[in-house]
């Protein structure tokens, strides 16, 4: 009874700080038993060089494919609350919340999940929407968007630094790497005079091809094949004229998850019509996720790609 006097007069800042106090001790012995880090998070430094300290990362909102898959390759899926409208690997994620696509963000909608951390990848917008992101107490990281197997390695080290799962993380880069290697040495050996011309379109509506610096150009260069498009950056509308002019050999495109595109549909287009694919009806489909990435599966997409490129190796 005289315990309980002398803690009324201590007032309610003490219980409240005794409570606090008894909660941190409680979570610190759950912590490791759940597979989640202490509260006292390290620091990372993310890809727009700002200092971030993830937190607990208990309820966490991926944003971009490639992140997506590998906090699960990294044993951490059972922490993602709701994913980007492009994250449809491993399948469960799609039973997730989604928030749409990821250039076009509603900050609304991401704080009303609640999220405690936000792991996002490096091209993540509109601007102003990031902007707001960043100044909103919940930890936001970017992740970097680099279409080279070191650029994997970074977002698989940020991203396990991120989480407490660093011995994980060394792991999971060791054979990503190693994958990725062996996939890209399967056409070394293709001579340049041998060397397919290939063209990634996102769409048959404006013929939008992808030019230097992107993830599909890396894609078709470690596969072996010669993008024609590389002369100019990013994404541009290819002409009837230009397609002519570049003569690709092979249409590379992302599946629109209905059987389709087809051959078909693709050749009936006037401008391809006209190029040396068409003659040979010479289209290889890859799921979009799967093929420009740029995470734990891109081994597996540039294998698929050299192999329908070059089946006679």
């Amino acid at each position: 009874m005289q315990g309980s006097v002398g803690e009324g007069r201590r007032g309610p800042w003490f219980q409240r700080g005794r409570t606090l106090a008894m909660l941190f001790l409680a979570l610190s012995v759950l912590a490791p038993s759940c597979g989640f880090k202490a509260l006292a998070a390290e620091s990372v430094v993310d890809a727009l060089g700002r200092t971030v300290a993830p937190g607990p990362a208990t309820r966490i909102l991926t944003l971009g494919s490639d992140v997506t898959e590998i906090v699960h390759v990294l044993g951490a899926g059972e922490r993602i609350i709701a994913v980007d409208r492009g994250s449809k690997y491993p399948p469960e994620v799609t039973e997730k919340p989604n928030v749409g696509y990821r250039r076009q963000l509603s900050v609304e909608g991401l704080a009303g999940l609640r999220p405690d951390l936000i792991l996002a990848a490096e091209d993540s917008g509109p601007p102003e929407a990031v902007e707001v992101l960043k100044s909103l107490a919940i930890p936001i990281v970017f992740v970097p968007q680099d279409n080279t197997p070191e650029g994997i390695e970074r977002k698989i080290t940020l991203i396990a630094a991120a989480l407490g799962l660093e011995d994980k993380g060394r792991a999971v880069s060791s054979e990503v790497l190693a994958a990725f290697k062996a996939a890209a040495e399967l056409s070394e050996k293709i001579p340049l005079e041998r060397r397919k011309k290939v063209v990634f379109f996102h769409g048959l509506v404006k013929l939008s091809a992808a030019g230097a610096g992107t993830s599909a150009d890396a894609i078709i260069r470690y596969a072996g094949g010669l993008n024609p498009m590389d002369v100019v950056q990013g994404y541009k509308a290819a002409s009837e004229e230009k397609l002519v002019e570049m003569a690709p050999d092979v249409i590379l495109m992302m599946s629109d998850g209905k059987g389709g595109p087809t051959p078909e549909q693709v050749f009936s287009n006037r401008a391809l019509a006209a190029t040396p694919a068409a003659a040979n009806k010479a289209l290889i489909v890859l799921d979009g996720a799967y093929m420009i990435g740029f995470g734990p599966r891109t081994s597996d997409a540039i294998r698929d790609l050299a192999k329908a490129l070059y089946p006679e190796g």
